[in-house]
Formats: C-alpha cells, structure tokens, sequence
C-alpha cells in the first residue's frame, strides 16, 4: 500500500486555526505573492488550516484533498459554518438581494458550499455570501448518480492551470469536481490519481474495453470516457474542455508528448461516502 507521504501533501509545521473560504474562489498559490503560480483553488465554503501568515498571505492547508499553498486572508472567514446546500449547476451569482436584479457579489462555483438560513420565494439566503436562486443549488448530502454527466456540465469551460472552477479548470480539477459530485473524493493530482484511485484496466487498449466513467492517464494529464470510445478532458490543446475521440487524442498527445500509461475504473456505488486511503492518512 502506498505510504501516501507526498510532499505536496505534506502537513505544514505549527498550530493550525481552521478558516472557511467566503470569497467566491479563492487561489491556492505557491508562493506569498499575487503573481504566484497557481497551486489550486479551494471554492466558497471550503475548509482550509492555516498555520502562519505572510504578509497579505496565509500558508493553509485544504481539508478537502490535503493540498498545501498561500491564500490571501481577506478571502477566508472564521468561526465555521455548516455547510447546508450546495452549487449544483455549472456557475450561479450571488446577489446582494433576492432579486435578479441587485448587484451581484461573485460568481459561485459548482460544488461551492453554502450556509443557507432563510428563503425568499425562489431565493436563498447564504450567510456570508448572499442571495442564490434555489433552481441552482441542492441540499449538502444530494449526491449525483454519473461523474460524467456532471462532467459535461463543464464542456467549453477555459483551460486553466490549477483551476476548479466554472471560470477555468485543469485535467484533474476536471475529474475532482466530476468524481466529489457523486460522493467519491479523489486526490488533487494526475499522478496521485493513477496511484491511488481506481482499479487497473490492463487490457484497456482492447476494442470495447473501456466504459463510460473510466480514466485514461497520460504522464501528467487525465481524461474521462464518455463511452467506449470518446475522451472528455480539460487540455491545453483546445485550451478548454473538450469530447473527442480516444484514438485521435492519443495519436496527437502521442505526437508533441508521450504515450498514455493506463486506465483506471473506479466504482462509484462501493467508494462512495468512503473516506479515502490517502485522505485519512497522516503525513
């Protein structure tokens, strides 16, 4: 079994006080600078631990896949809040007021958490937050059956390295955001995910091998069936997330890169719920 000690994963040392992301997204960077690479996002509602501020800057660490960078403090909040609802839909605003016409505050990403204490017609309130209308959002514990349909929700969507969100997301934010909608948490990285979710497809390459929902990896990059023959990933080719056939995705990325280096399944009815391996351990 894996020791799942990855450094990028690893706790940062001292005490920690646990923050609640309020802005709309807030970028996870790595390093304590508005110019940093970004690392990852953790949405509205997220959990993060941060240990030590810098500046503008705190070093955190997100709850939801143990991924560690700097976040600016004007975008968390504390104490805790119970997250009651959720995003369900691909984006949705926040207003100021229960009308579609007040000023919007931010745009809420699918998957974002929210707070909600009161209802106004077709709106909910969200402390911290505002008001959501309520055909864009889903109780907390609702769980949706297929990854994938929740991952075509996001065709079109803008390539962006270290994104989770409807603005912009990359390869394995993609397959989070799919994978976490239907109850089954998967790590933040291509290569984490090879390693550690799934089961092995060995004879993937075989005609009708594949089935909708499975993982196909290259070094680096991940992409999920839409049946046994097409290929639904957020790629810097398209720059934006894009269904095409698996044979011509392999044959291009083969091209100007690498060959793929497996498949993975993953069964959603028996990990779903479960509190992963990796996600548990202490590192």
């Amino acid at each position: 079994m894996p020791t799942f000690d990855d450094k990028r994963l690893q706790r940062p040392a001292g005490e920690a006080v646990a923050y609640q992301v309020t802005a709309g997204v807030a970028a996870v960077r790595e390093t304590p600078a508005a110019d940093g690479r970004l690392a990852t996002q953790a949405l509205h509602g997220e959990i993060v631990d941060v240990f030590r501020e810098e500046g503008a800057f705190g070093l955190v660490q997100c709850r939801r896949d143990r991924y560690c960078g700097w976040v600016r403090m004007e975008a968390l909040s504390a104490p805790l809040l119970q997250a009651t609802h959720k995003v369900s839909s691909p984006g949705t605003h926040c207003y100021s007021a229960p009308d579609l016409k007040s000023a919007p505050r931010f745009l809420l990403s699918h998957g974002a958490r929210l707070s909600v204490s009161g209802r106004e017609g077709d709106w909910l309130h969200s402390d911290r937050g505002g008001w959501v209308h309520a055909r864009h959002v889903a109780p907390a514990e609702k769980l949706e059956d297929d990854p994938v349909t929740v991952a075509e929700r996001f065709l079109r969507t803008p390539y962006l390295w270290g994104g989770r969100q409807s603005l912009g997301l990359d390869c394995t934010g993609l397959t989070q955001q799919a994978f976490e909608a239907a109850g089954v948490m998967l790590p933040r990285d291509s290569d984490m995910q090879f390693d550690w979710a799934g089961a092995d497809i060995p004879d993937w390459r075989a005609p009708n091998a594949l089935r909708r929902g499975d993982l196909v990896f290259w070094k680096g990059h991940v992409g999920i069936m839409t049946d046994a023959d097409h290929l639904l990933h957020a790629n810097a080719w398209h720059m934006a997330v894009a269904v095409e056939p698996l044979e011509s995705a392999i044959t291009r990325i083969a091209n100007y890169y690498a060959e793929p280096i497996g498949a993975r399944r993953i069964d959603v009815s028996s990990e779903r719920g479960r509190i992963p391996d990796w996600l548990s351990a202490s590192a």
